[in-house]
């Protein structure tokens, strides 16, 4: 499995910037990891989607489904089962997805219904990521 994490501008918050270099660093463990961090300006989510051309597509948005960390996992075992090999993850600048991108999205995903700065929510969606590939591989991180 290869996830390919396409976010619009480096990280600029320290704090997250760690966090995000931590996650990335776990996450190798279980997959094959490509960061690409894209300058935002004009044609962002043409080249954001370009980056992520025969993945299948998964953007954080506001509009889309909350899992329990769970149901995420059950969700990448799906993907898995039917033989996706490379999943992207997109996160979006602070204005959020136009709709001709969001249309061209395989999967909506919503951290909540509060909405997080960018950067933070890049970090929140690499530790769901890596608790769904520990729940998977059946390591002990996650708890319920």
């Amino acid at each position: 499995m290869t996830w390919k994490i396409i976010a619009a501008g480096k990280p600029a918050l320290a704090f997250a910037k760690i966090g995000i270099e931590e996650y990335l660093g776990r996450l190798k463990i279980f997959a094959k990891v490509e960061c690409h961090f894209v300058k935002i300006g004009p044609r962002l989510h043409e080249r954001m989607l370009e980056l992520s051309e025969g993945c299948h597509r998964i953007l954080l948005d506001e509009r889309g489904k909350s899992f329990s960390s769970r149901a995420f996992s059950s969700e990448i075992q799906n993907l898995r089962n039917r033989s996706f090999s490379r999943l992207a993850l997109l996160v979006g600048a602070s204005d959020g997805w136009d709709d001709a991108t969001r249309s061209r999205a395989d999967l909506l995903w919503s951290l909540g219904s509060q909405t997080l700065q960018h950067e933070l929510a890049l970090l929140v969606a690499l530790e769901q990521i890596y608790r769904a590939e520990t729940i998977l591989s059946g390591t002990p991180y996650h708890r319920d």
